[in-house]
């Protein structure tokens, strides 16, 4: 099978210059091949929505993506299209919809400035890298009533992820991090849950160095570690 080059790609935008009101066409292949190259006709109805996603069907999120609302219409099958702008760039990649009775026009597009990184590393990597500390979590009103007195927190701190399990040779086993230590914030910025801990840490890329404000028995203390590259599904 000869397999040609492509000679015409699409010329992509910067969505951070996108505005609500703006005109955008989604393209793609709804429904299947029979509507292939589809184009519909809308407009930006919002920016910076952030909507759940869970991507195990678990029937609980597992990330929260921020995504371009449009009205532009996104059907099953052209999901993965572009979402272009009246220059013909590529500002989103159409993702998903509202399909309620009671709901219409609510479409939702990755943005552009989101997408790109992830491609860079398919292209030059062929995978995308995740960061991981090497740790299992649950936030603090999820740790069973047997445990509670094993934490001690002043009492300013409202929230923050328990840690459950330390994987031995991680970057937090390296950092001495323990069986109920307390992180509260990464690099300055609070984390209170599973997908605010995994939005904060997948910012960072393997190799970075990140501080931790981590509690042990009721003291604050600051951990640096550096991020390896995660290979199973814990953090």
């Amino acid at each position: 099978m000869t397999v040609k080059k492509v000679d015409t790609v699409a010329n992509l935008g910067d969505s951070s210059d996108a505005k609500v009101g703006e005109t955008v066409f989604a393209i793609g292949n709804p429904l299947g091949m029979n509507f292939a190259n589809s184009l519909t006709k809308g407009i930006i109805s919002g920016m910076h929505r952030s909507v759940e996603v869970d991507t195990n069907d678990d029937n609980q999120p597992d990330w929260v993506t921020e995504v371009i609302q449009t009205d532009a219409a996104i059907n099953p099958g052209n999901s993965g299209g572009a979402l272009v702008n009246q220059k013909g760039q590529v500002i989103g990649i159409n993702s998903m919809k509202i399909a309620q009775d009671k709901v219409e026009g609510i479409g939702f597009a990755i943005p552009m400035d989101d997408a790109l990184p992830i491609m860079k590393q398919l292209e030059s990597k062929g995978e995308v890298e995740r960061p991981f500390i090497g740790i299992s979590t649950a936030s603090l009103n999820q740790v069973p009533p047997q445990y509670q007195d094993r934490i001690q927190l002043p009492k300013n701190i409202e929230g923050g992820m328990v840690i459950a399990n330390v994987e031995q040779g991680s970057p937090a086993g390296e950092a001495d991090l323990k069986q109920f230590d307390v992180i509260t914030a990464i690099d300055g910025k609070k984390v209170t849950s599973v997908l605010e801990l995994r939005q904060t840490l997948y910012k960072a890329s393997v190799g970075d160095t990140v501080k931790l404000d981590v509690y042990r028995n009721g003291k604050k203390h600051t951990v640096s570690l550096k991020l390896a590259k995660q290979d199973q599904q814990n953090m």
